[in-house]
């Protein structure tokens, strides 16, 4: 070959090596860029705040990283990019649910918590960390629903909060899809509902009766007889005096244990979980199969009256096997903290009927990343249109359950594969029950007012049949 011919071959192969490098560096970069964002994976994690023996202080970020999005994807999530989430607030017309918000005195709301505003301030300063009131610790807060709700509608039209777009408050009741009372029923029984000094009734039975009144008053009630009000009654004890009045509206409860059937079902109405007590395992943190010792945990009150009676049945059988912590507890004497670490090395944890069908341990189970088995036959689960629960727990009759080792040789025949894989999705579902301000995508927040926006279609159905032959 000659000289003149090599030069142009030297060229082109040279050409060729320099575009192989290149090719191979840019395609190690990507993956490089995929795999590791430039802002840490601590730093988008959801922070929390589990101390809940004093009063609970909601995290308020001004600029957000938008965390990873739902494993499921059948909900109507409205797409657009952080940077124009931040800037621009929620049109209401690209929300997937419209809310009015009744403007009720604060006694119904912030005042429970001895927020005073100033004159005819009906509303804390939400955009203001220091202006929001923190809401009371220990037991309260595992029923502090209405207000993490209360709270996302008052920030919703807030330009500089980064929020999904899910739901949206409104000003005008004839362009909402549904109409939300502030109420905070819970905090209202807990805190007031025995009578003191010379009271003749209770704070909390006047704050019912007083709700009622308004509420029969009020025009959007008249329309539509209630029926598309949402009304947080999540301690199974909220609203006694009033749920009959008000049962047509859709009612946001922890269970169906002491409702009548035709006053509260899954059908028109939302279970809702309990704020979990212990605190949240970060998922890079969580301990393997061999890392836990305990094969099953349970602590709490073990003699409970009607369906808990098996929690004593269960004890007996229980406590003396050498890999079960089976143990009475509460919250007092560093008890949350004791079954906080306690779940965190359990392989399983039991979640049994109490005085009622549902327990806030199922949720402290799962951000502890401890398997829940479920013994509550008449249980009713948060978001179980979208959530396949056995994919991450163990359900088991009360009945099997008490039958002399059955309940252990269950447990003992997993295989540590399919822990494994439980667990991995547990890890994957966690978001899905954080109660957070500002409310993140998927969250628990997000994830109830989808619930909500599910009843819509059939709300409509029943009001429109009813307006069939109304007259002006």
């Amino acid at each position: 070959m000659s000289d003149k011919n090599m030069v142009p071959s030297r060229f082109i192969f040279c050409v060729i090596v320099i575009a192989v490098f290149l090719l191979v560096l840019s395609s190690f970069f990507l993956i490089h860029l995929s795999n590791h964002s430039f802002i840490p994976r601590s730093v988008s994690e959801l922070v929390l705040v589990n101390n809940t023996s004093l009063d609970f202080k909601p995290n308020f970020k001004r600029e957000q990283v938008q965390p990873q999005s739902c494993q499921f994807s059948n909900s109507s999530h409205k797409s657009s990019s952080p940077r124009q989430q931040r800037k621009i607030p929620c049109d209401p017309t690209n929300a997937l649910l419209r809310v009015f918000m009744y403007d009720l005195p604060p006694e119904f709301h912030f005042g429970l918590l001895d927020w005073k505003g100033n004159v005819n301030q009906t509303w804390p300063n939400v955009n203001n960390p220091k202006h929001i009131p923190p809401y009371p610790g220990g037991l309260n807060l595992q029923h502090s629903v209405e207000y993490w709700l209360t709270l996302d509608l008052l920030s919703s039209n807030i330009a500089e909060n980064f929020r999904p777009c899910t739901a949206i408050r409104v000003q005008n009741s004839r362009q909402a899809d549904v109409v939300f009372v502030p109420f905070f029923s819970s905090l209202s029984y807990n805190r007031h509902s025995k009578i003191h000094g010379k009271e003749k009734v209770s704070v909390n039975r006047m704050l019912q009766q007083r709700l009622v009144q308004l509420l029969m008053e009020r025009e959007e009630w008249k329309r539509s007889g209630g029926r598309d009000h949402v009304i947080v009654a999540h301690h199974p004890n909220s609203i006694l005096r009033a749920r009959r009045k008000l049962g047509s509206a859709m009612l946001v409860l922890a269970d169906f244990g002491r409702y009548p059937s035709q006053l509260a079902n899954i059908k028109k109405d939302i279970i809702a979980p309990y704020r979990h007590l212990v605190s949240t395992v970060p998922r890079a943190e969580s301990a393997s199969y061999e890392e836990r010792s305990t094969l099953l945990y349970f602590q709490g009150a073990i003699y409970r009256k009607d369906g808990g009676a098996i929690r004593q049945k269960l004890y007996y059988l229980l406590k003396d096997e050498k890999d079960v912590h089976f143990a009475f507890g509460s919250i007092r004497k560093n008890g949350i903290n004791q079954a906080s670490q306690g779940m965190a090395l359990s392989k399983f944890c039991l979640n049994v009927a109490g005085d009622t069908p549902s327990s806030n341990r199922l949720f402290d189970a799962i951000v502890s990343h401890c398997v829940p088995v479920i013994i509550s036959d008449e249980i009713e689960l948060p978001f179980e249109d979208v959530l396949d629960y056995s994919e991450f727990g163990l359900f088991v009759h009360a009945s099997d359950a008490v039958r002399k080792g059955y309940l252990l040789n269950l447990l003992r025949s997993i295989k540590p594969e399919k822990w494994t894989q439980m667990w991995g999705r547990l890890k994957d579902i966690t978001q899905h029950f954080e109660y957070q301000y500002p409310s993140q995508p998927g969250d628990a927040v997000n994830m109830i007012w989808e619930e909500v926006a599910h009843k819509i279609s059939s709300l409509q159905f029943n009001l429109h049949r009813k307006n069939r032959y109304q007259r002006p």
